[in-house]
């Protein structure tokens, strides 16, 4: 599995590479887990609704082909695309979702944050509160995109979204239960659970 950390990086060209990626895998190919930040930016998946977008706040839009709803990625969020043949690895979506949701899951123990699924709402919870959010697209049964977790992060501008499609959905952030943690070090740790888990 090739690590790749790609800094702060723009939305759409990334998004783009990935499917670019996808696009000229072979059966050999190496799978991919890209780590990055992104400029403030709100994501709208295959299915959005435009109504869940509540206002204006200045944020651009992005129209995206994976599945969910619309969700925001702002600096101090890690994101973790994965990049993925999913046949190789003798894995569903289902089973790969449920691994990522553990993965992030996991992290949170270590760091004593007790997190959760919650049912018929993918992504990661605390306290009802939601942390990680996921998101994937399948073609040619490989995956690209991924999961996003809050560490230290401004959350304000989840009140202009229906977090998801989730109207009055809180969020939350790593940062309020570890002071002091950075995007860096949990990126690492994310990439750590990742890896034992695929």
């Amino acid at each position: 599995m090739i690590v790749r950390r790609l800094g702060l990086a723009e939305y759409e060209p990334t998004w783009r590479a990935m499917q670019d990626f996808t696009a000229r895998r072979a059966p050999d190919t190496p799978d991919e887990i890209w780590l990055c930040e992104h400029p403030p930016v709100f994501t709208l998946g295959l299915a959005g609704k435009a109504e869940h977008l509540l206002r204006d706040i200045g944020v651009p839009v992005v129209k995206i082909d994976r599945g969910g709803q619309i969700t925001y990625h702002g600096p101090g969020q890690v994101v973790a695309y994965l990049l993925l043949d999913l046949k190789r690895r003798g894995l569903t979506v289902k089973g790969l979702v449920n691994r990522m949701e553990q993965a992030l899951i996991d992290l949170l123990a270590g760091h004593g944050v007790a997190a959760a699924r919650l049912a018929g709402a993918p992504g990661v919870y605390v306290a009802g509160a939601k942390i990680g959010a996921l998101g994937l697209k399948v073609k040619n049964g490989c995956c690209y995109h991924g999961l996003a977790l809050n560490v230290a992060m401004d959350l304000v501008p989840f009140e202009a979204i229906n977090p998801c499609g989730y109207e009055g959905m809180a969020v939350t952030q790593l940062a309020d239960f570890v002071p002091g943690i950075t995007v860096e070090q949990a990126a690492t740790a994310l990439v750590e659970q990742l890896e034992m888990k695929l």
